[in-house]
Order: structure tokens, then C-alpha cells, then sequence
């Protein structure tokens, strides 16, 4: 145990004042004379000093790599942009395909309104949707305005300009780029964004658009128009066909058995039944009175069986013709005659009623055909750009800086993974 002398050496050296005091990596030790050592501290291996870092091959290639790989590809791209990359025009149109709502007048005689109205605004939208983005439309536009030499017009811009020895394929691919579609098709709304480097040009485009987009839907409701009358037309052709096929069968049957109306007949030939019967009651009476007050052997009792024998025989003869079998008019019985009769009737009124009905189909499908059922309703007209809007360059630098300093960074660990893998 070290002595007195050693506490108080220790207070003195702990109380003396910090003047021009210097760190170092080494513990600082005090004047004590070597017997006054502890033993702890003779035992303790001396402080390590830490590595002096230096800067090696490998951290030069870092910097090398990220020279090469974010600093120099981002100054290229500030300076294309902002001395090569052509100024674009956007101008915003917007519409939504339209069905008339008025009824018509025939609607009450069978709610036949619905025959050319097929297909739904919607489903027109969806047609419209694609065909914006289709290759027939860029060929029209194209045909109309020259699309392929106004998006190559700046010759030094190769990035956003568009190459004219390109083919149609690529045109599509280029037009997709320029003209953006927002389809909602919920509302059945659709809005465009069409740019261009020009603002007129970029007017003009999206006029020819919203033209050729009407023009589809003009075609689209002409085809269902034809479509509907020709139908109509079709089934008007069978009616009447019908119709005609009914009546002159009915005209046969007048003509073959000679009856206009079997009904009428039938009741003639009862009235001479119930006459006969009548005939048949009297003669009876009269044999009766003649038996009664003449001899058996009178002539005229004979004159008088003689005759209710005959009338006998022309009521059984008249029963006869109403029976199956029986002679009727040209040897057919009445109730054969009354069924063919009954049937051609309902046949004719079956065929008019139809033809009723198709004939008022055919007048609402012709009122209907007489105005324009869909329509493209333009909202928003083709405006007008005064300035700018694209290329957006703080957000192409901005994406560029993220997307090159990611790769180098991923390459940066890839190569610090395998390094400590060795």
C-alpha cells in the first residue's frame, strides 16, 4: 500500500491549474518516484493508437465512379436541356359522348324507343377511348395536318423531336407520347392533353381529334340507324307477307266451298230444320184427324204417311250434313267446313294484329332515324397555349439525379459486398 506521500503528491497534481495543457493518445502519468508505481498499473499493457486513415486506390475509384456515373451524365443533361431540348405546347380539350333523352311520339303504342338505342354512351366511350390511341387515328391526323413533319420540326433535338424517316409504328409510338388520355369511366368523361412544338399546331391537333371522334360517333349511330330500319324494313316484308297469305287462303276456302260465311249457313240450314219440324208436327196432326174420322181404308191416310215419311227423310237428310261424314257443301260435313272456317280466321286476325305492331316499329324506328340519337358534347374547346409547359425540366433533373446517384450507389455496395466476402 503506498504511503501518505502518494495521496498527497496525487491532491497536488489533481489541484494544479490547466495551462497550456496538450492531448495526446498516451495517459498521462505522474511524477512519482518508481518505487510509488502501483502494482495495476505496472501490469497494464500500453494504449493501442489508432490507424492514421489514408486514402487508397479503391476510394479513388469511388470518386471516379461517381464523377462518371452522376456528375457528368447530369451535366450533360442540365446543358441539353436547357440549350438543345425544344419548348412544347400543350392545349387541353375534353368531351363525353351524349344519347338523346326525349321520347318518342310512338313510345305510348309499345315502348318500341329502345330499337336503335343499342349500345350505351358508355360503352361508345370505351370505343372512343381506344380508337384516340389507335393507328387509324394517327394516319387521319396525319393525312390532315402533316403530323409526322410538325413533330420533326426541330432539327438539333433528337430526344423530343420525332424522326420523319420513321414508319407508322413509330409515329403511334411518338403520338402516345404527346397525346395524354384521361378516361373516366364512371362519368363517361374524357379529357386530352395534346402537345406540340408549336401552340397552333398543338390547337390545330386536337381540333382534328375532337372531329374525328365525332365522325366515329356519326358512323357508329348511322350504322345502328341502318341496322334497326333494315330490320324493321325485314320484319314490315314478313307481315305483309303474312298478312296476304291469311287472307288469300280464307278467299280459297269462300271460293272452293261456295260459303262466305259458314256461321250464316249453318244458321240457314237450322231455320230449315225448324221449318221441316214444323211440316213434320202438322202432317202428324193431320194423320192423327184423318184416322180419327175416316175409314181405315181412305186414300188420303196413305197421301198422309206418304208424306211425313218424306219429310222423315229430308230432316234426317239436313241432320246429316252437320254430322262428321255427312254431305255438305261439296261433300264435306258443316263441322269440318266450321273448323277449316274457325282456323283461316285466326291465322288472318293473328296476321293482322302482328302487322299492327310491326308496322308501329317500323314508324318509331323511321321517327327515330330522323335525328341524331348520339352526339359528342365538347365541354372544354381546344385551347389556346401562351406558354411552355414541357419539357419539365427541374423534374427530369430531378429524377435523373435520384435514378443515377441509386445506381451508384447500388453498385457501390454490390462491389463493398464482395470485397468483404474475399
Amino acid at each position: 500500500m503506498p504511503g501518505p506521500s502518494l495521496k498527497a503528491a496525487s491532491r497536488r497534481a489533481i489541484a494544479r491549474p490547466r495551462r497550456n495543457r496538450k492531448w495526446s493518445a498516451a495517459p498521462a502519468t505522474l511524477n512519482l518516484p518508481p518505487a510509488a508505481t502501483p502494482p495495476e498499473a505496472a501490469a497494464r499493457p500500453p494504449a493501442l493508437r489508432p490507424a492514421t486513415a489514408r486514402l487508397r486506390p479503391r476510394h479513388m475509384g469511388l470518386f471516379l465512379g461517381f464523377w462518371l456515373m452522376v456528375i457528368a451524365p447530369l451535366a450533360v443533361i442540365a446543358w441539353y436541356l436547357e440549350y438543345r431540348a425544344s419548348e412544347q405546347y400543350a392545349s387541353h380539350v375534353a368531351f363525353a359522348v351524349r344519347q338523346e333523352g326525349a321520347g318518342s311520339a310512338f313510345d305510348i303504342r309499345g315502348g318500341l324507343s329502345q330499337l336503335l338505342g343499342g349500345s350505351s354512351s358508355s360503352s361508345d366511350t370505351d370505343i372512343l377511348n381506344e380508337f384516340i390511341q389507335s393507328q387509324d387515328m394517327v394516319a387521319r391526323v396525319d393525312a390532315r395536318l402533316g403530323l409526322a413533319r410538325a413533330y420533326a420540326r426541330p432539327k438539333g433535338d433528337p430526344v423530343f423531336a420525332f424522326d420523319p424517316t420513321g414508319s407508322i409504328e413509330d409515329l403511334v409510338r411518338y403520338w402516345r407520347r404527346m397525346v395524354r388520355v384521361i378516361y373516366d369511366p364512371s362519368a363517361g368523361l374524357i379529357e386530352l392533353q395534346v402537345r406540340a412544338f408549336d401552340p397552333h399546331e398543338a390547337q390545330a391537333i386536337a381540333t382534328a381529334i375532337v372531329n374525328e371522334s365525332s365522325a366515329l360517333i356519326n358512323m357508329l349511330s348511322a350504322i345502328a340507324r341502318d341496322d334497326t330500319l333494315a330490320f324493321a324494313r325485314d320484319e314490315l316484308t314478313e307481315a305483309e307477307t303474312r298478312l296476304r297469305l291469311a287472307r288469300e287462303a280464307l278467299t280459297e276456302f269462300r271460293s272452293r266451298t261456295q260459303i262466305v260465311d259458314p256461321a250464316a249457313d249453318i244458321q240457314g240450314q237450322m231455320g230449315l230444320l225448324n221449318t221441316l219440324q214444323q211440316e213434320l208436327a202438322g202432317a202428324l196432326i193431320e194423320l192423327d184427324l184423318l184416322r180419327g174420322n175416316t175409314r181405315p181404308s181412305d186414300p188420303r191416310i196413305a197421301q198422309a204417311e206418304r208424306r211425313i215419311d218424306v219429310i222423315n227423310r229430308r230432316i234426317a237428310d239436313e241432320r246429316r250434313k252437320f254430322s262428321i261424314g255427312g254431305a255438305g257443301p261439296q261433300g264435306s260435313d258443316f263441322a269440318t267446313l266450321m273448323a277449316e272456317y274457325e282456323r283461316l280466321t285466326v291465322d288472318r286476325e293473328f296476321a293482322e294484329q302482328a302487322y299492327r305492331n310491326v308496322l308501329a316499329a317500323y314508324d318509331t324506328a323511321v321517327a327515330e332515324a330522323r335525328r341524331q340519337s348520339r352526339y359528342l358534347a365538347t365541354y372544354i374547346r381546344p385551347t389556346l397555349a401562351q406558354s411552355a409547359e414541357y419539357p419539365r425540366k427541374f423534374q427530369i433533373f430531378g429524377l435523373s439525379a435520384l435514378f443515377l446517384f441509386l445506381a451508384w450507389g447500388a453498385l457501390t455496395l454490390v462491389y463493398y459486398g464482395i470485397r468483404d466476402r474475399r
